[in-house]
């Protein structure tokens, strides 16, 4: 597919849409996570468990993911084996450490709960060229950066860039 003519756009007009992006993606969180019993820090948290598969993250690397401190990962870790979507297991490696792993009936859950809207994400990305989509991916994989890099310059608490 060659993807569909799209209208022009000014750097304004696409930060607007982004933001209105942002705020739908925020509400629509809380939404699911609520759905799911869980508060959105611990339902980001489980999607990096997710994405991380059989390669199983520590509780470090879930911290520094999640941009929070390794106590505060402790309470997410406790919040989400009490509610039945982790399990946490020895490192083979280390047995000071625990790796962290999806239940999977918890997978399930939230696969179902989020199957309809990447369902009609899909459909949305079939409208697009395979040329459009590798410029979309490139901006979201950019913009994740400078969030994350800004993120962490707020965590420093470094007084704001001069623009």
């Amino acid at each position: 597919m060659d993807g569909t003519p799209r209208p022009p756009a000014t750097p304004g007009q696409a930060l607007s849409a982004m933001d209105h992006l942002i705020a739908a993606h925020l509400i629509g969180q809380q939404e699911l996570a609520r759905r799911l019993g869980l508060n959105v820090t611990d339902l980001t948290c489980f999607a990096f468990v997710l994405e991380a598969g059989e390669d199983l993250l520590t509780a470090g690397d879930l911290a520094a993911r999640a941009h929070v401190t390794t106590g505060a990962v402790t309470g997410i870790l406790n919040r989400l084996e009490r509610a039945g979507y982790v399990t946490r297991r020895p490192d083979p490696a280390d047995r000071r450490r625990v790796r962290v792993a999806a239940v999977p009936a918890a997978v399930t859950r939230v696969e179902a709960v989020y199957a309809g809207h990447y369902q009609r994400l899909t459909t949305l990305f079939a409208d697009y060229s395979p040329t459009e989509l590798a410029v979309i991916t490139d901006w979201f994989t950019r913009a994740t950066a400078l969030a994350h890099e800004y993120l962490e310059k707020l965590n420093r608490n470094d007084p704001e860039e001069e623009c």
